[in-house]
Parts: structure tokens; C-alpha cells; sequence
């Protein structure tokens, strides 16, 4: 018995009494709760950034309406400084906005359900499940928009097409005539020949740049005698600024491998290829490039100042020469209108030099979305500001070359023009039926020599351009044939009339070791082992 009450007595003395229970469930509230409030944390930051990458795929390709891998990942590679602040801030207050509006949702019902039994971890299980929502939603986006899979596909198809078919210039005679001429290269930001009436080859009921046709249907734009005007087809690697820039100097695709930081991409640019400017600094002329923008952006300056050694006369410049306020700014840097003043007086500038010169100029005004309208901006089009802005980068191109051909300097000078790409610009396009095929707007003023079939429309990508520039200059090219492109004042077929656009977009497309080696700085032209070697 006494063991027993002893065992009891033990068993008593043991059990917690009511304010022990008490202490405890308050010490396991104190424990818990700074553990739900890093969950909540935890949870709200995983929604934030989920949040935040849909939307950005969503806003990139609303604002991007030919947004591609190739472009993504040059531009995720280089500098963004320089871009267009208005579109920054639209990104931010978009994506941001979105963000922290979800997640502001999210952390009044998480905290509102916090101390509820049954509603805390059913909301927890809501909130999860959104999350993974919207994180599968911009997948889903960005693998439809971005058209991964094609891009994937491409990228694990080897190819040895463009090492196959590329002719490197260092490899082959390049004869300049004995009075070199002076040429003068105009990018027109997103002009293309859709934008004529239907009667000259276009897809819009007006002509929105009439002055443009006019210039196309008098000088050579390659159309032979079909009667409507012609252009450049933009292949993969193209279809933007730097890669337009790019593939009409070098004659290949901007190609940026995917995991590979082998280019020293902030000291040199596709070290090894032998580009227009370089061939032009070579054989003694005075190269230089005039924007209104900052050229830094998307790795302009370094390529036009390690592939020529291009003068710079950018955005910057301006400021820092005085021809615009410290504080001034309109839409990229400066508008069109100011370009094309101080295109007269570089022009000038450079003829009096008296060495050959090369001056290129890229427009800015036309860029998407909707464009920048100046001073000089008609109502052609009523509302249609876009279409008005057109119509106006078409009178001042047109105005310049007129002034040009008063000048002394004309009859020994070469002039080309083309659209560095289709336009990004949204809904634009958006009455263009899928069959009709988009071309950059192209015309050759004041040629050197004349094409070998003048009847013949040619077929012909923007990369042809590089050939036929130099042609375009009385250059005599061994072999007709420069990078991917021909010269297409011979009659040497061009890749597109050889293969087609289906069949030449999948070979352009595919991985290339070549292009591996080039980006990565491996790669060394003939020419320059050549130069080594001596």
C-alpha cells in the first residue's frame, strides 16, 4: 500500500498542473509565431518575384512585337546604357506596379487568416497555388511568345552551313578603283517597303512614304523591270538595330551562344572577322558614325570603334561639343531633325577633308512604340501618328539626298539607304496579311556600275548588302561574294534565290561553331594570320 501511495504520490508531483499547461502553450505561441512570420516573408518574396517575371515576359512582348531569343540574349550580354528612359520607366511602373500589387493582396490575407484554425493554412495552400499559377503562366508565355522550342531546336541542331558557304574577305582580292569614291550608309530605324501602297509593291492602302518610293522607283533597289519596288529580306540574327548594323557590314548573323562568356564582350566584338569598316580603314578611309542616340546601347560603340575605328559622333557627343544643352533630351537623345542638320555639316566636314570617307547615320524617330512626331510632323494620315512619323523620316531622308546631289562632292560619292529591320512596333502591321512578306526598305544612289541583268527582280537578305555596298563603290570582288551575301550588281545568285526562305532561315538559324569561334575570339580571318605571319 505505501508503495503504491508513494508511486501515486510520484506520479502527481509529475503531472503539469493547469498554469504549467498554460506557460507551456504560451511558450509554444512565442516559438511559433516569429517562424510564421518568416514563412509569411518567405512566401510573399517567392509571389513577388513570380509575379514579376510574368509580367515581364507579358510586357516585353506587348511592347516587342518580333522579340526574339537571338536579340534577349545579346541584350541580357551588353550594356543597356543609353536606352530610351520612358520605356524604362513603363517596364517599371508596369512590372513593379503588378508586383507589388499581388503581393500587397497577398500579405493582407495571409496576415487577416494568420491566427485562424482552419482558414490560416487553407489560405496558405491559396496562396501557393497562385504563385505556381502565374509562375506556369509566364513560362507558358515566354515559351509561346519567345518561340523557345524553335530556338532550342535550332540551338541543338548543329550546322556547318555557315562555315560552309562564308567567304571571310580576308580571304579573297578586294580592288578599289583609283579615285576611291566616298559612300554615305542611312539606317532607317524600322523602314520597310510594306508601308507603300499596294501599287508599288506595299501592303497599305495609302503610301505612307511616298518620297522613299520615289527615290526607289528612280535609283536601283534591285526590281528589275516588275514594276513594283524591292527590299531586303531580315533573316534570324538580324531582326534588330545592332543586328541589322551588324549583318549588313560582316554578313553574318548577330549569334550569341547560349552559356558562353568566352567574348570579351565589354573589350572587343567578334575579335577575328573582317567587316566594312575595317576594309574601308584599311584602303585609307575616314570612318565615322552619326546617331542621336547614345551609342553604348546594345554595343554599338564598341563594334564601330573596334571593327573601323569609327568616329563616334553620338548623343554624347553632342552634349559634350555644345550642339545641344547638357539637360537636353527628346525620346532616345535628340531627334531626326537635328540629325540630318548635322549630317550636312559632317557631310561638308568630310569632303573637305580630302580623304575618302565613309559616314554613317542611323535615324531614331521612327522608332517604335508609335514613334517620336517633331515640329515638322504633317497630319498626312489624320490620328495615325505612327504612319504621320513615317511619312515625315521619308521627307527628310529625301531632302538630304537632294541637298547631297547639289553638292561638289556628289558625282564621286555613293549613297545607300535601307531599313535596319521590320518594325517592333505593335499593332502597326496588324492589317498586313501573314502572307505578305515584310522587306527593309533598300535603294543605291549614284552607284558605281549597274547590274549585269537589268531586267532581273532579285531576291536578296539584308546580308547582301555588305558585298554589294562595296560594289556599289566600284570595289571589284573576287568571287562576287562577301560573308553570306552576294553582290547583287552581278549575277551571282544570292543564298535566298539558292535555298529559299524556309530552307535558308533553318540553316541561319541553326548552332554554328564557326560563329562560336568568332564570338568567343578564337576565330582568325586569313587575312589577319596572313599579317601575323609577316
Amino acid at each position: 500500500m505505501k508503495n503504491e501511495e508513494n508511486l501515486n504520490h510520484i506520479e502527481t508531483e509529475n503531472e503539469p498542473g493547469e498554469q504549467d499547461r498554460k506557460l507551456s502553450r504560451k511558450e509554444r505561441k512565442k516559438t511559433r509565431k516569429p517562424k510564421r512570420i518568416w514563412m509569411i516573408v518567405l512566401m510573399l518574396v517567392l509571389l513577388f518575384a513570380v509575379t514579376f517575371f510574368t509580367t515581364a515576359v507579358i510586357w516585353a512582348l506587348s511592347t516587342w512585337s518580333l522579340l526574339t531569343m537571338d536579340e534577349l540574349l545579346w541584350h541580357l550580354k551588353v550594356s543597356m546604357k543609353g536606352t530610351n528612359m520612358d520605356m524604362v520607366y513603363n517596364f517599371l511602373w508596369t512590372t513593379l506596379g503588378c508586383s507589388v500589387g499581388v503581393t500587397g493582396v497577398a500579405c493582407f490575407f495571409l496576415l487577416w487568416t494568420r491566427k485562424k484554425t482552419k482558414a490560416g493554412p487553407r489560405a496558405w495552400r491559396i496562396t501557393l497555388g497562385l504563385a505556381v499559377l502565374i509562375f506556369l503562366g509566364g513560362i507558358v508565355t515566354a515559351w509561346k511568345g519567345f518561340s523557345i522550342g524553335t530556338f532550342l531546336k535550332s540551338y541543338m541542331t548543329v550546322s556547318s552551313f555557315i562555315e560552309d558557304t562564308y567567304v571571310d574577305p580576308g580571304s579573297v582580292e578586294l580592288t578599289f578603283p583609283e579615285q576611291k569614291r566616298n559612300v554615305i550608309v542611312i539606317y532607317m530605324e524600322s523602314m520597310e517597303t510594306t508601308y507603300m501602297d499596294e501599287a508599288h509593291g506595299g501592303a497599305f492602302p495609302e503610301n505612307l512614304i511616298s518620297d522613299l518610293t520615289v527615290l526607289a522607283t528612280e535609283y536601283e533597289d534591285f526590281s528589275g523591270y516588275s514594276g513594283t519596288r524591292n527590299g531586303g529580306v531580315a533573316l534570324p540574327g538580324s531582326v534588330w538595330t545592332m543586328g541589322a548594323m551588324f549583318g549588313t557590314s560582316s554578313g553574318l548573323p548577330l549569334k550569341t551562344p547560349l552559356g558562353q562568356n568566352g567574348m570579351a564582350i565589354n573589350e572587343d566584338f567578334f575579335p577575328g572577322i573582317v567587316t566594312l569598316g575595317d576594309i574601308l580603314e584599311e584602303n585609307g578611309y575616314t570612318n565615322r558614325l552619326l546617331i542621336g542616340s547614345d551609342a553604348t546601347f546594345g554595343g554599338r560603340r564598341l563594334y564601330y570603334e573596334t571593327h573601323g575605328n569609327y568616329e563616334i559622333h553620338d548623343y554624347i557627343y553632342a552634349k559634350k561639343v555644345g550642339r545641344i544643352p547638357q539637360d537636353y533630351k527628346v525620346w532616345w537623345g535628340y531627334e531626326d531633325a537635328k540629325l540630318f542638320s548635322y549630317a550636312k555639316e559632317e557631310t561638308t566636314e568630310l569632303a573637305k577633308s580630302g580623304k575618302p570617307f565613309n559616314l554613317t547615320i542611323l535615324t531614331v524617330d521612327t522608332h517604335f512604340e508609335d514613334g517620336h512626331a517633331c515640329q515638322y510632323c504633317r497630319r498626312q494620315f489624320g490620328d495615325n501618328k505612327y504612319a504621320n512619323i513615317m511619312d515625315c523620316s521619308s521627307r527628310m531622308v529625301y531632302k538630304y539626298v537632294r541637298w547631297l546631289q547639289q553638292q561638289d562632292f556628289y558625282e564621286n560619292t555613293t549613297i545607300v539607304i535601307t531599313g535596319d529591320h521590320p518594325t517592333m512596333d505593335t499593332d502597326f502591321c496588324d492589317d498586313v496579311p501573314e502572307s505578305y512578306l515584310r522587306k527593309t526598305y533598300t535603294c543605291i544612289i549614284n552607284p558605281a556600275v549597274q547590274t549585269a541583268d537589268r531586267s532581273r527582280r532579285r531576291e536578296f537578305s539584308t546580308f547582301d548588302l555588305f558585298p554589294t555596298t562595296l560594289a556599289a563603290m566600284g570595289v571589284s570582288i573576287e568571287g562576287e561574294k562577301l560573308g553570306l551575301g552576294t553582290n547583287l550588281f552581278s549575277d551571282v545568285d544570292t543564298q535566298l534565290e539558292e535555298y529559299g526562305l524556309e530552307d535558308l532561315e533553318a540553316k541561319v538559324s541553326a548552332r554554328s561553331k564557326m560563329m562560336e569561334r568568332m564570338y568567343k575570339g578564337t576565330y582568325q580571318s586569313p587575312g589577319e594570320k596572313g599579317k601575323d605571319e609577316e
